[in-house]
């Protein structure tokens, strides 16, 4: 016994160019039936919020599915799941295409070759599914806009809740932010971890969504940020303290990363920030005041 509502649609050309389309939305619960083998021309997620059930991809293994839990279906992959018979599983799922799924795809947002994706909640991921059936309402002028919109956010959603996101317990993460300000090439921070370059770069696209030199940067670069408002260290020092022994290369990158040059940025900072920096995460129900100055 299942229980089952889904809609779907065809966005016009212009609407593609919103970079993502959703195709259809649905929910089910119960005792599903076995989907597949099939293959699709277009990306599903699947959300399982309760239940248990396998998945088979085109290796031919099959997985346990155990809630909460998502499933990534992607185009030309074939596929294969269903619902264990005794327990059933609630899903919700979501349809889309859409140049962007490939940057999503390349960032580690959607995970083609590891469709089966412990969640850690997936309360977020059901809300935005629900925002999503809500703008599929016959008749709703905005449909195909709003429903792009919510497909960006559910993906974000999704990423968020992976069980393995929290970067602040990944060793690996947490080693390279740690050595985030000595001068070694990926390689060598592959080493000092026993992981060639590539396993490296797997790790850390899987637990931050990004490369391993991107994760340095941006790691080194928030830093000089904070020197710079927060200090009045030369731009070399502050350089030197954040891994860059030149000076001018370092300029040069902070310029073509966040859009200004270090002088510049910490002039703007000066003038613009009166309260200073902090490492308190404000409470949202109390959050700090800074009064304005009188005259």
């Amino acid at each position: 016994m299942y229980h089952t509502w889904m809609r779907y649609f065809t966005p016009n050309p212009v609407h593609h160019r919103l970079g993502l389309v959703c195709l259809g939305v649905g929910l089910q619960h119960g005792t599903l039936p076995t989907v597949g083998p099939r293959t699709l021309g277009h990306h599903v997620a699947i959300v399982v919020s309760a239940g248990r059930g396998w998945f088979t991809g085109p290796d031919g293994r099959r997985r346990t599915v155990t809630a909460p839990a998502l499933l990534w279906l992607t185009p030309g992959v074939p596929h294969h799941y269903g619902a264990d018979p005794e327990t059933g599983w609630d899903e919700s799922f979501v349809d889309f295409t859409g140049a962007a799924a490939d940057t999503y795809t390349e960032l580690g947002y959607i995970t083609p070759d590891d469709p089966v994706v412990p969640l850690a909640d997936t309360g977020p991921a059901r809300a935005a599914v629900g925002r999503i059936a809500r703008a599929a309402r016959r008749g709703n002028p905005l449909l195909e806009v709003e429903t792009s919109a919510a497909v960006h956010e559910l993906l974000v959603v999704l990423r968020r809740a992976r069980a393995d996101a929290d970067a602040d317990g990944d060793p690996v993460l947490q080693a390279l932010a740690r050595d985030a300000f000595l001068p070694l090439s990926v390689a060598e921070h592959a080493a000092r971890h026993g992981m060639t370059p590539a396993e490296l770069r797997t790790a850390v696209r899987r637990g931050a969504g990004c490369s391993p030199k991107d994760y340095l940067l941006g790691i080194r670069l928030g830093r000089a940020k904070e020197l710079l408002a927060g200090t009045e260290l030369p731009v070399a020092a502050v350089a030197r303290r954040v891994g860059y022994d030149d000076p001018a290369y370092f300029s040069r990158l902070f310029t073509r990363r966040v859009g200004t040059a270090p002088i510049r940025f910490r002039d703007r900072q000066g003038r613009s920030v009166p309260g200073g920096w902090s490492t308190q995460i404000p409470d949202p129900d109390n959050p700090p005041l800074v009064s304005g100055r009188n005259g």
